[in-house]
């Protein structure tokens, strides 16, 4: 039983091997891919590095990081804002469908109701993934009408 309430808070570069590991732990069950740790940790690290780019957020009771996910940035010309992407959500499995992600949204909420630059939030999610899916919508996301496309660099 958890004695600590949990926490929310900008995650720094202490917790990068926490961060990497839940990225390869999420890539792993989600599309059953294996991350190179070293590259992994390299991205990890970058984002520190570049704060311009986006920052995570960690979900931590009792000393224990559960949770993490990261927002980047893109910028609307159609909006004049900037849109935050959450992405590499991960909740350990034993602290998952308790809220956790739910209370790290409502923190993303309240931290974007303070900058009148952003517009929005995004997130892309797999398409079987009907639990993920339900929680986005319950917390008054939509799907949106497009189709992600992508071309990776050889």
């Amino acid at each position: 039983m958890p004695t600590t309430p949990l926490i929310i808070r900008l995650a720094t570069p202490v917790d990068v091997p926490t961060i990497a590991k839940f990225n390869t732990a999420m890539a792993h069950e989600t599309e059953d891919k294996k991350l190179d740790p070293e590259t992994i940790t390299a991205g990890v690290t970058s984002l520190f590095q570049h704060p311009e780019l986006g920052f995570y957020l960690v979900a931590e009771q009792d000393d224990t990081v559960l949770a993490s996910l990261m927002i980047t940035t893109e910028w609307s010309d159609w909006r004049n804002g900037i849109f935050w992407w959450i992405q590499s959500v991960y909740v350990i499995p034993e602290a998952r469908r308790q809220g956790i992600f739910t209370r790290l949204y409502q923190h993303i909420e309240k931290l974007a109701s303070a900058d009148p630059r952003i517009c929005g939030f995004r997130l892309y999610v797999e398409q079987e993934n009907q639990v993920a899916q339900s929680t986005y919508r319950s917390l008054g996301m939509q799907a949106t009408h497009y189709k992600l496309f992508e071309k990776l660099k050889a």
